[in-house]
């Protein structure tokens, strides 16, 4: 590309120039344009990503050996902890809707902006906060909070760490997710381009609006049970505490009616990421888009009525436990749902495996791994012997990291160069994503074995027939670590040096930010577009070439 094509790229950069009365950082922090949100968004959360996969490293370096490798365990129960809360609360839940929800959705909708941008701005700072409070609980006095990310009964009113601190920032963090459900509803519900009715939307937009929903109606539930912790702390009035009268079984209900339709917050932006993506690379117009849709909103409806199949250990009725195994089989038919109609898509397609692909078929496989181990436990004799193994450590992961998290590379090698008019290095990239899927089944997959033979998950320390498991598995994290090091310096370059894209359509998609300007402009659209066509219209087997200096 010659100069003065560089030089016109750079300038219409122009979401950069912020329209306000503000200069500088504050330009951005204060911002209420929703892709600056977005971007404030993603810098936030791959720092607290980072931190996260410090603890993790840590733990795994524990683990690595029988009794003390590197620290005690208090400290290694105050490292889980950690690393479940940040990547949890601060990773997990936020990471595709904050990011990408926020800077994709108003764009694939055809408007220029949230429903209410100030209070975008608030879920941001709210969020922040909360992060802010997490990682300055380390620093006082108790130090952080050793209960594990599930904050259970009765160890979590007595430990004298900082569970008030951690709890509050959850709190917070709740809010954030709360308000960003709100925002995105109104959205979806009063802001589509003329034309655009809801079988016309984007399936990215239907998972957020799925995911929202859940946001807001579960949400409030853990925010209160969080504040009921801290008031038991606080004035001891034996709300779960059984030395006080309190019911710690009620604890667990309310923190798994909110928690397991977490795991949906999660994971269901994901399969919207996937099934943007699947019909880009494939060249094949989405096969089946309304069971894909409406299979959003099942998992949205029947993940908020299974949460107490978390709980088959504490002594449920029989009645009870046979009726949350079921609705555990029956959640897994939107799930599946979605992976045959992606199947389906790739079925005679002319498949392009660019990094973004590649991402997504790892979504695919390794969420697959992650929802049968999951039917596993749904089976009630089965998970009585499973329930708290590294069988489940290694089943959360696989759903987690395996689905949400390659979800969330998908989303940065797709959408980035969108983002930011420039294209990281393709095949880095691809080197690097190959490392991470080794990396990732190393580290994660000998839990299933080892849980399977007893080794009890969150343990400081084990028997000596584990320490084989444990070893590869510690092996597979410095892979997987070294993977996701290649990949965000991949990426961080990109950003930085990497061949200037003017391409409007850099990947050949047919949504609506595949039309506008590379970066996009200030207020999205010169003109509020008039949608006639749905968004996955490919000709069967068409094939397209990208330009060459995208390419390379």
């Amino acid at each position: 590309m010659d100069n003065d094509a560089a030089t016109a790229a750079n300038d219409h950069v122009s979401f950069l120039k912020y329209k306000g009365k503000y200069k500088g950082i504050r330009s951005w922090i204060l911002s209420t344009d929703h892709k600056r949100i977005g971007i404030l968004y993603l810098m936030a959360l791959l720092c607290f990503f980072a931190l996260g996969v410090t603890f993790g490293f840590l733990i795994r370096l524990e683990l690595l050996t029988p009794g003390k490798t590197i620290v005690e365990p208090q400290v290694y129960n105050e490292f889980f902890t950690l690393h479940g809360v940040i990547m949890i609360f601060l990773f997990v839940i936020p990471g595709l809707p904050a990011v990408f929800g926020n800077f994709f959705l108003p764009i694939m909708l055809g408007a220029k902006d949230v429903a209410f941008p100030r209070l975008n701005l608030l879920s941001w700072w709210l969020y922040v906060t909360g992060g802010v409070l997490i990682i300055a609980s380390i620093l006082m006095p108790g130090g952080p909070a050793d209960t594990g990310w599930t904050f259970y009964i009765p160890y979590s009113v007595r430990t004298t760490t900082n569970v008030i601190i951690t709890g509050s920032a959850a709190f917070l963090l709740g809010f954030s997710s709360i308000l960003t459900g709100l925002n995105f509803i109104t959205t979806i519900h009063r802001l589509r381009a003329p034309g655009m009715g809801w079988f016309k939307m984007p399936l990215f937009a239907w998972s957020l609006y799925a995911t929202a929903w859940i946001q807001v109606l579960a949400t409030p539930i853990i925010g209160i049970t969080l504040l009921l912790i801290i008031v038991e702390r606080v004035f001891g009035v034996g709300l779960f505490d059984p030395a006080l009268g309190g019911d710690p079984i009620l604890f667990q209900h309310l923190f798994w009616i909110y928690s397991h339709p977490a795991v949906y917050i999660m994971i269901v932006p994901a399969m919207g990421v996937i099934s943007e993506i699947i019909p880009v690379f494939a060249r094949r117009t989405i096969f089946g888009y309304k069971f894909i849709a409406f299979s959003s909103i099942g998992i949205a409806l029947f993940g908020s009525l299974v949460w107490a199949h978390h709980m088959f250990a504490v002594g449920m009725s029989d009645t009870g436990q046979f009726i949350f195994s079921f609705l555990t089989f029956m959640v897994a038919i939107p799930s599946a749902i979605k992976v045959f109609n992606w199947t389906a898509t790739l079925y005679k397609g002319s498949i392009s495996l660019d990094p973004p692909m590649l991402f997504a078929l790892a979504f695919i496989f390794l969420f697959s791994i992650g929802g049968f181990t999951g039917l596993i436990q749904g089976a009630l004799s089965v998970d009585i012997h499973l329930t708290d193994t590294s069988f489940i450590v290694g089943h959360f992961h696989y759903v987690m990291f395996g689905g949400t998290g390659m979800g969330i590379f998908a989303a940065l090698h797709y959408w980035l160069p969108k983002m930011f008019g420039r294209m990281y290095n393709l095949k880095r990239a691809k080197v690097a994503f190959w490392i991470i899927f080794v990396g990732f089944n190393t580290l994660y997959f000998p839990m299933f074995v080892m849980g399977w033979l007893g080794m009890p998950r969150r343990y400081y320390d084990y028997l000596p027939e584990y320490t084989i498991y444990h070893q590869i598995s510690t092996v597979g994290s410095w892979i997987l670590i070294t993977g996701m090091i290649i990949m965000f310096t991949n990426l961080i370059q990109g950003l930085r040096k990497g061949k200037v894209v003017t391409e409007r359509n850099i990947w050949g998609g047919e949504t609506l930010e595949w039309t506008i300007e590379t970066p996009p402009t200030h207020d999205n659209f010169d003109k509020i577009p008039m949608i006639s066509t749905p968004p996955y219209e490919y000709k069967q087997n068409e094939t397209e070439e990208l330009p060459e200096e995208i390419i390379h």
